[in-house]
């Protein structure tokens, strides 16, 4: 590729990114112009279909794309994944009912998850070995985090000012132009030394995830935790988990080959990945909560406060280059990104208060966005880095895939501790009681919620701390290089 296609090939890469992300976030802000358009009578319990289909589809199709990526060569993936994400928005910007725009929101989450995942495994392929691959990855990591910070933002401006359709519509100018510029600039390696999929093996783990996340998304609120429906969908996640493991030690091409694990940086990367996605869905959603509940701010004004955060991950991304030329490492920054994230929600924890000062909690956001950004990108560098070359794609996605769980895992967690630390001591028996309750027990039931939030707070400051500890781990050699490691078979390495 000439320099001129290399770069257009990096726009097109992080407008792509951004396009998928907005999408998985800007829909919360929408839903109610949504309801009140398409079905005001019975569209309210359909809401957390319309949330959960397309992170639902999105996670499902990750550890296939990972494996078409290493077969078939990641430009045919990457334009099919567009493709099906331009035709799932133009089905949702058209839909009569809630349950066809349900349904054009999987199809669009197909495309979606595919968009995320394997945008990255392109930036591998299109940046040179060195500093020029480290501050590619980590600035497509700065840009999944900003969309992810303010996409909500961007939502609740746009059913505001704009009927909610435009909100997929602005795909369709937007993603066709992306798909001409990747048809035209992109020459990627392809494999023509046809090999078998594990399709057996992507469905197993299409179900395995699919489960989980239903589980984490039902239980607690729609269901009780020990409900038939909860407790079956619990057995249907062991079981798809176990049949998928065992899969993958068969295949002849398993979807996610287990000898991966057997490399100590891939492990623990995938495992601090995990943590993360917890975390900043910590970060952000119950900060979200606190200031609505606790202070009365608007769903759409307290948007505005994840502004410092995303200003905390574009600080560190300008950051990089110059850190990386000082000899930093992607394990230097996983260390002191997790450290930092621990300090900002053991601040969060420490100061929130039923009066605490909004430009704190400014401030402490801003902290937050500093630690998550010398991660989102780096974690994914130090995989690529450390996974064997015919793997790059399966390596990458699955980084996306354990944030995916990750993030469910850590709402449903946090969810429920929050719930059950207000029913034991605030007054009315749950949270919603609050909007109704006056006087004194209003402000008792106040307290209560706080104590409740900064108890998520330090959890969110224990994950870290545990993340920063497996960093300490990561081998000081691993990382930061910017070279992959040639194809090689792994060997084990002792944790």
């Amino acid at each position: 590729m000439t320099e001129t296609q290399r770069k257009v090939g990096f726009v097109v890469c992080l407008v792509t990114i951004v396009l998928a992300l907005l999408d998985l976030q800007i829909v919360s802000a929408a839903t109610v112009p949504i309801v009140r358009d398409l079905d005001p009578g019975h569209g309210i319990a359909k809401i957390p279909w319309l949330i959960s289909a397309y992170a639902l589809a999105s996670a499902a199709m990750l550890p296939l794309y990972g494996k078409l990526c290493d077969v078939l060569g990641p430009k045919r993936v990457f334009t099919g994944a567009l493709a099906t994400f331009l035709v799932g928005s133009a089905l949702c910007g058209a839909a009569p009912s809630m349950g066809e725009l349900i349904a054009a929101r999987a199809l669009q989450g197909l495309g979606g998850g595919g968009l995320m995942s394997v945008t990255m495994v392109v930036i591998a392929h299109l940046t040179e070995p060195g500093e020029e691959k480290a501050r590619g990855g980590n600035t497509g990591g700065l840009v999944a985090g900003g969309a992810m910070a303010v996409g909500p933002w961007i939502g609740g401006l746009l059913a505001d000012h704009a009927n909610w359709r435009w909100i997929f519509y602005v795909n369709l100018p937007v993603g066709l132009a992306v798909l001409i510029a990747a048809a035209l600039a992109l020459k990627l390696p392809e494999d023509h030394v046809r090999r078998p999929i594990d399709y057996a093996g992507a469905a197993l783990a299409a179900a395995f995830s699919s489960a989980l996340l239903l589980v984490t998304d039902w239980g607690g609120k729609r269901y009780a935790w020990s409900s038939p429906e909860v407790c079956g969908l619990v057995l249907a996640a062991v079981v798809a988990l176990a049949l998928f493991l065992w899969r993958q030690l068969r295949a002849p091409e398993p979807v996610l080959p287990l000898s991966l694990f057997r490399i100590r940086e891939l492990r623990l990367a995938f495992a601090v990945q995990a943590i993360l996605g917890g975390a900043m869905m910590c970060a952000i959603y119950y900060v979200l909560i606190y200031l609505q509940v606790a202070r009365g701010i608007s769903s759409s004004s307290a948007g505005l406060y994840l502004v410092p955060l995303a200003a905390g991950l574009a600080a560190t991304g300008l950051l990089t280059g110059p850190l990386t030329a000082r000899g930093w490492s992607a394990r230097t920054f996983t260390v002191s990104g997790t450290v930092t994230t621990a300090l900002a929600f053991v601040l969060l924890a420490t100061t929130t208060g039923p009066g605490t000062s909004l430009w704190l909690i400014r401030a402490e956001l801003l902290l937050a966005g500093a630690g998550f950004g010398q991660l989102v990108g780096q974690l994914i560098l130090l995989v690529q880095n450390a996974a064997p070359r015919h793997q790059l794609g399966v390596a990458t996605t699955s980084v996306r895939f354990f944030q995916t769980l990750g993030n469910a895992l850590g709402t449903a967690v946090f969810g429920t501790v929050l719930t059950r630390l207000y029913a034991a001591h605030g007054p009315g028996g749950d949270v919603s009681a609050l909007a109704r309750l006056n006087g004194a027990a209003r402000t008792d039931g106040m307290h209560a919620f706080v104590d409740a939030t900064r108890t998520v707070f330090w959890g969110g400051a224990g994950l870290m701390a545990v993340a920063a500890l497996l960093a300490l781990r990561l081998p000081r050699a691993g990382g930061g290089e910017g070279t992959a490691v040639p194809d090689r078979e792994p060997e084990p390495v002792a944790a």
